[in-house]
């Protein structure tokens, strides 16, 4: 199976893992799946780290590779082919990091693992993450 992984069901998986549905553990724990962890997430932490929004225990330039190399997570970057989708997506929310997600989903064909109920309206597929 491979899935795209929301920035907070990532973190909830290394510091609130009690957070997460028995499914999305079972998706996270097994490595014949692949988990992809978008450049997005990695922009979104920093950006929280740097405005107060977010506490990690090392910096995020450290903390994201080292969690992701442990997890076997895959990296997805972002292309142009990504950015470009959003302006296809309709304004069911303005959360830049979100809309890119979804445009990533959609382009690489990719359910999100997510817990978030704003990324229903675009019809995207959804494995719900929340216990």
């Amino acid at each position: 199976m491979k899935v795209l992984l929301d920035t907070h069901v990532w973190l909830w998986s290394l510091s609130e893992p009690g957070r997460l549905s028995k499914e999305a553990k079972r998706i996270l724990a097994s490595r014949r799946n692949a988990v992809h962890l978008s450049a997005v997430s990695a922009w979104e932490i920093a950006i929280k780290v740097a405005v107060g929004k977010l506490d990690l225990p090392e910096p995020p330039e450290s903390y994201v590779p080292t969690r992701m190399a442990r997890q076997g997570l895959v990296p997805l970057v972002v292309t142009h082919a990504h950015a470009l989708a959003v302006a296809k997506l309709p304004l069911h929310h303005r959360d830049p990091f979100d809309r890119l997600l979804v445009a990533q989903s959609l382009v690489e064909r990719l359910p999100l693992l997510t817990a978030d109920p704003a990324f229903a309206p675009y019809g995207i597929e959804i494995i719900e993450a929340a216990a």
